[in-house]
């Protein structure tokens, strides 16, 4: 599994720039950058900020094709198992704010202005920069918002495991049995494989710790202070992420547009720039 956490992507011969950005003292996380020759200049920055535990390899096909066209950075948040720790870690490492820091931090390190950013993220990462975004605490010149979570409420039964004190050693002989319920509670089917994949991949400390945060944390009910032009996409057949709390989001945030989307599955293939590139071109 270690494979799928290092080594630059080659994407029909776009080759990415591989960074680890030291974000705090001791702790880095990956950053993946195409800058390739005959992009234009003048049209702004792509940056991703996938979901919580999310693999490069679920957004391959969609970032293949937007490569071709804009320079990108591709961001993985630190409960990844790529993050590097070189001190011992709590659950606090996981903070909405303290994500948000580190996409900041990894801004200003490769030199990105922030006003010519056109983000796109999903799950977790939409969450942490509307988060951001109320805050002032990121902008940008547009951010599509794929399934973000007003707040991380999970079922019963899980979060039982997730603050039972039981060994790190009985934690991980469980992912087996939660990707068979994630792939029980999911219909689609590319969305199936996507997160068997993950789960399979992970840190389990740190997304133990990762959920433990998440499980107190919920979105302002106002976000009336967001600047950044906004668009929430969703799919009804997400079973995973709720439409309604979904829809209520987009209410929330000024002038937000919805997007919606045949499936999860959709926005993380090339067809989808075909929404998205609508989007911008509504706000030129």
């Amino acid at each position: 599994m270690e494979g799928l956490w290092n080594g630059p992507p080659d994407l029909d011969g776009r080759v990415a720039d591989e960074h680890w950005i030291e974000v705090e003292s001791g702790v880095s996380i990956r950053v993946l950058v195409w800058d390739e020759e005959g992009v234009e200049p003048d049209s702004g920055t792509v940056v991703m900020v996938p979901g919580w535990g999310s693999l490069f390899e679920g957004w391959r096909p969609l970032v293949t094709e937007w490569v071709k066209s804009r320079h990108l950075i591709y961001i993985e948040t630190r409960e990844k198992a790529s993050s590097k720790f070189e001190r011992r870690i709590s659950k606090d490492d996981f903070s909405i704010e303290r994500h948000s820091k580190d996409i900041a931090t990894v801004l200003e390190a490769l030199d990105v202005d922030q006003e010519n950013i056109d983000w796109y993220s999903s799950s977790l990462g939409s969450t942490l920069l509307i988060d951001a975004f109320e805050k002032g605490d990121l902008g940008g010149r547009s951010s599509v918002l794929l399934a973000p979570n007003p707040d991380f409420k999970f079922p019963l039964w899980s979060r039982m495991i997730i603050y039972s004190p039981l060994p790190m050693v009985a934690f991980r002989k469980m992912v087996g049995f939660v990707a068979w319920v994630v792939n029980r509670r999911t219909k689609e089917e590319g969305q199936k494989v996507r997160y068997r994949r993950a789960l399979l991949a992970q840190d389990v400390q740190r997304m133990l710790l990762s959920a433990r945060w998440n499980l107190g944390y919920s979105l302002p009910r106002d976000l009336s202070k967001i600047e950044v032009p906004c668009a929430v996409m969703t799919a009804a057949s997400d079973t995973l992420h709720d439409f309604d709390k979904v829809e209520r989001i987009a209410d929330s945030i000024p002038d937000c547009r919805m997007i919606k989307v045949p499936s999860n599955q959709y926005a993380h293939e090339p067809d989808v720039l075909s929404e998205i590139g609508d989007f911008h071109s509504s706000l030129t």
